[in-house]
Formats: structure tokens, sequence, C-alpha cells
């Protein structure tokens, strides 16, 4: 079974049933098939700004998806003690997303799941330049 984790504020009206379903199937796409578990968090700007801030070094909120991978240094995953792959957490910044959609002519959804299988790659290790 693969869990994913949703957290949002209560006033950013996306669908989680959407996201954990579109991520599921990414990820079994991609060869990952069982007891794994990955955490997403829709947030604001301020907080957004203050994870690139904290992480990356940044002064400006530019991202519209971060990821954190469970395993330091990028190599691999690493299995805990009970099994369970811990991919890590991506983050979706609400505001630029809605934002992207609206420029984009696509529904926010649609746009949500294409960041949350972008942040998806990056925690597998997959980095474009």
């Amino acid at each position: 079974m693969i869990k994913v984790l949703v957290k949002k504020q209560s006033n950013y009206p996306v669908s989680t049933p959407k996201i954990k379903k579109r991520l599921q199937s990414f990820l079994l796409s991609k060869g990952i098939v069982s007891n794994a578990e990955v955490s997403v968090f829709i947030v604001g700007e301020k907080k957004m700004y203050e994870l690139a801030k904290k992480y990356l070094k940044e002064n400006k909120v530019l991202h519209n998806v971060l990821s954190f991978p469970f395993s330091e240094g990028g190599e691999g995953f690493v299995n805990s003690p009970d099994e369970v792959l811990r991919l890590g957490d991506i983050v979706i910044c609400y505001a630029k997303v809605l934002e992207e959609a609206q420029l984009e002519g696509v529904l926010l959804d649609d746009k949500i799941g294409e960041l949350v299988e972008h942040g998806a790659m990056h925690l597998m290790g997959v980095h474009h330049d």
C-alpha cells in the first residue's frame, strides 16, 4: 500500500482524494508498489518563503513546489525498521499554483497533480537543471 498524507489549510479548495489517487498511481507507474509513504503539504506564500529561505538560502517566493527527501544525500531510499519506504515531503504553494493554473488555462487540481508528480520525481532522485 502506498500511503499519501495530505495536509492543507481549510481555506484552500483542493481535492485531497484527487491528490492521493494521482500520486499513488504515479508512484505505482514508477515501480513503487507497496509499503511506501509520502506527505504533501499545501501552504501559503509565507510558509513557502520561509522554507526557501531556510533550506535554499533564498529571499523570495518563486517556487511552486519544493521536495524534501527523507534520505539525506539523495542517493536512493532509506527503509525504516518497520519496512515502510518513506519518500519524503512535497510542499505546494497554493497561491503560485493558482496563478499558474489561471495563466495556463488549466484546472487547479490538474496543475497541483502535475506539480505533485514533479515533486515525487525529485524525491526519487530525478532532478533537472
